[in-house]
């Protein structure tokens, strides 16, 4: 991530001895933050003195600006910031140290007299209120500058993409044009009969790695099974190719192909990937494979979980999230565990067989409409109840009227591939919307 750029304002006509007080604390805290802050070393009291002093930063470098109205001051600080460094503004305001006698900052009206300027010009920015030693106002920063940093990070990034998705399955593919001018994504496409063929030429002490790996998380696996050594074949090869392409994320076209062509199931492999880190979806989703990135990302490195909404229970306020047999290991219900099975349509292994465990979770998808890009971010509680589907599944009360919601996505006509992780990341969601300028539906409570 580059470099942060805090501009502490105000003008001489207020109390600046208080206003030193507070700048002193809120660089004491943005240094604690990164050791990539330039900073002067006083509050710049006048736009001439603003610019002398940004004329010195390499625009470039700075990933976001924290212009902090430490007492009223007007718009033509603003505008000389904006006419040298493009980046996006946190504005800052803090509270009045006292309520009564003389208005000692009129910090609130300086950050709203920003503010005004900056949405007349259309510049992006953020705005919170409160002194630095406030839980939310450190809150609301860090989550900026995750989410600013996730960006960046999506921007550089490519997804691959073995095989063209099934036919009808539209919400599978993408526009690569546009998905490119969004986010910065590169598709990166492999041929799927091309990686059947070189898989099954992949020496054994490459594959016999990938049984290794699978056998310490999955319960019971039979090493000698051939659809277990066909996983591990063709894990090998797209290991190579990942590091080969420099690829993050991968969507892969799992039917019928893997069964008819390769004689198992692509599952494991999905499944195998999205534990390490290098998250997988079926169906040749690529937004979906996008939209399980930015759930781990977001959550710390959390194994998310990609599944059709496929059963909905009023009695519980709930739905159930399932699929065929993909999953990483350790989302796994624990009495339960990752354990090797078949399709459950195909009879062909191997899959993942549990119910995933409960907790805390958040449901988000990167949608497309001919409009544009769309998000859609949810919150609920995965339960501990058995195992509704063969295959993999998590019931999941929601937040919202599970029947109003249902309705509710159905009308705006959301992709059925719902992604979900254990962490309760709304708000990072909701912020990663406005930070793209992308709508975003949201249910939650609050």
């Amino acid at each position: 991530m580059g470099k942060l750029l805090y501009l502490p304002i105000g003008r001489q006509t207020f109390d600046m001895e208080t206003g030193e007080k507070e700048r002193e604390k809120s660089s004491l805290f943005l240094n604690e933050l990164t050791d990539q802050l330039i900073e002067p070393e006083r509050i710049i009291t006048a736009p001439t003195e603003l610019e002398k002093f940004i004329k010195n930063v390499n625009s470039n470098e700075i990933t976001a600006v924290i212009y902090q109205s430490i007492t009223f001051a007007d718009g033509q600080f603003i505008r000389v910031l904006t006419d040298y460094i493009p980046a996006p503004v946190i504005v800052w305001s803090v509270r009045e140290p006292a309520v009564g006698a003389r208005l000692r900052l009129n910090s609130l009206t300086g950050g709203n007299s920003t503010c005004h300027v900056l949405k007349h010009d259309g510049h992006p920015y953020t705005f919170v209120l409160g002194n630095a030693d406030e839980a939310h106002v450190q809150l609301k920063i860090k989550q900026y500058l995750v989410v600013k940093k996730l960006i960046e990070r999506i921007s550089n990034f490519n997804i691959g993409v073995l095989g063209e998705h099934q036919p009808g399955f539209y919400f599978s593919g993408t526009n690569e044009a546009q998905l490119k001018e969004q986010f910065g994504i590169d598709v990166i496409r492999m041929d799927l009969q091309e990686a059947f063929d070189k898989s099954k030429q992949m020496p054994e002490e490459k594959w016999d790695k990938e049984i290794a790996r699978a056998k310490q998380q999955v319960v019971g696996l039979n090493p000698s099974d051939e659809t277990v050594m066909r996983f591990a074949q063709f894990t090998s090869f797209v290991r190579e190719e990942i590091h080969r392409l420099n690829i993050s994320a991968l969507s892969i076209r799992c039917w019928p192909e893997f069964f008819n062509e390769l004689g198992a199931a692509a599952c494991s492999t999905l499944s195998q990937f999205t534990e390490e880190g290098v998250v997988s979806s079926c169906e040749s989703d690529i937004h979906g494979a996008l939209t399980m990135f930015i759930l781990q990302e977001l959550s710390g490195g959390e194994a998310p979980y990609l599944g059709d909404m496929v059963h909905v229970n009023e009695a519980s306020n709930s739905v159930v999230f399932w699929h065929c047999g993909a999953g990483a290991y350790s989302l796994a219900h624990p009495e339960q565990g990752a354990q090797p099975g078949v399709h459950p349509n195909r009879k062909l292994g191997f899959t993942m067989e549990f119910g995933l465990k409960p907790g805390q979770v958040t449901i988000f998808r990167v949608g497309y409409t001919p409009e544009g890009y769309r998000l859609l971010v949810m919150r609920g509680k995965a339960l501990d109840t058995p195992q509704r589907f063969n295959g993999t599944s998590v019931e999941v009360e929601l937040e919202t009227n599970v029947t109003e919601t249902l309705y509710h996505l159905m009308d705006e006509g959301f992709e059925p591939h719902y992604g979900l992780v254990y962490a309760d990341i709304a708000d990072n969601l909701i912020e990663l919307g406005k930070q793209l300028k992308l709508p975003v539906s949201v249910y939650t409570m609050h």
